[in-house]
């Protein structure tokens, strides 16, 4: 059962849901063995998901320390692994009016030199961003053949994901949502789950809001929102625990828009191993909502029209360049705008 509080424009939502974590916990051995197939429909599924009309052209890049020679071999390496993942690519600086294109940027920092790779439309929108696995700055710079291959592979695969969330989010938004595209939320991670559970959670997490259409990525470039996940748990007597998650969704700018809370009792130590089914029900559940909370932090308030201020009766506007006597500014009664503000928008309301 849910129950949510509002407490005006900064809603926050709280979702306590009693969920058979324990009863999970208690299915037949057997049934795990099913688990790692959870999710992974296979390459069939993966390519007859993906518009098949849809290319992605990777231009060697410019903006990434590399040489020429081995921006090419980045976007030759980036493609390969895409084709590997049955998405039609091709490295080319010359793309087709209609192509897709991924635009490479990478910057250096304390773990080694991270490439982003951004996924834009035909239009040059941008649909989202993922992360490559860091390379130390040496092999980065002189990379000898096949050493761009592991990274690439890893991001073929993501950007693989992204595009099937695309396509997703594309068909559930109505015409008046697509215009601006689809919403795009950074899922920057679960923490504090014992066993698998912070992996098995923003698996499942992220599974769940691509069904609702958003866009899910792991950095924060292009983001609207944010999301995370904790898990805290805490000793009861009787050998009992209470496991307690909490999803936070929040802007840009900081601002908290909602929280999804998730409590239950469960044997103590009964959530250090695999998580399996557990995960997927904890998600189903909160994934409804931190729906809810974006949704209402995306629903547009009614727009409401300026009215100019009135002027005192028989009072003209002033022409250009007008002055009084002396030379100097004609002053204006008390209550007009002043020069160099815009007379068509209306005062703040106090």
């Amino acid at each position: 059962m849910y129950s949510s509080e509002t407490r005006g424009a900064g809603a926050r939502l709280r979702v306590l849901a009693r969920l058979a974590l324990a009863l999970a916990l208690l299915l037949p051995a057997a049934c795990t063995d099913l688990q790692p197939y959870r999710g992974r429909p296979g390459r069939t599924g993966a390519r007859l998901a993906i518009p098949l009309a849809l290319r992605l052209a990777i231009a060697p890049p410019t903006q990434a320390l590399l040489t020429d020679e081995a921006a090419k071999q980045l976007a030759d390496a980036l493609a390969t692994a895409l084709q590997a993942e049955e998405v039609p690519a091709t490295a080319t600086d010359r793309p087709m009016p209609l192509d897709w294109h991924v635009d490479i940027v990478a910057e250096s920092g304390p773990r080694g030199v991270v490439a982003k790779f951004r996924l834009l439309d035909a239009d040059g929108k941008e649909q989202g961003v993922v992360a490559g696995q860091p390379m130390p700055p040496q092999l980065w710079s002189n990379p000898g053949p096949g050493a761009f291959g592991p990274m690439a592979a890893q991001a073929a695969r993501s950007l693989s994901t992204l595009l099937l969330q695309v396509d997703a989010a594309r068909k559930q938004m109505d015409p008046v949502a697509l215009a601006g595209g689809p919403a795009r939320v950074r899922f920057a991670r679960v923490t504090g789950a014992p066993g698998d559970g912070n992996t098995a959670l923003a698996t499942r997490m992220r599974e769940f809001l691509s069904r609702y259409g958003y866009v899910m990525q792991e950095v924060s470039d292009g983001a609207t929102f944010g999301l995370e996940g904790r898990v805290t748990l805490v000793p009861l007597p009787s050998g009992q625990q209470r496991v307690e998650i909490v999803w936070r969704v929040s802007r840009r700018d900081g601002e908290e828009l909602g929280q999804v809370v998730q409590m239950n009792e469960v044997p103590g130590g009964s959530l250090n191993r695999p998580w399996g089914d557990v995960a997927y029900v904890v998600a189903e559940e909160a994934s409804g909502g931190i729906r809810q909370v974006l949704v209402n932090a995306t629903t547009a308030e009614p727009a409401t029209t300026a009215v100019p201020p009135a002027m005192p009766p028989g009072l003209a506007p002033l022409p250009p360049g007008a002055t009084g006597p002396n030379g100097a500014p004609p002053a204006l009664p008390a209550g007009l705008p002043g020069r160099g503000s815009n007379p068509l928008v209306a005062p703040p309301a106090r």
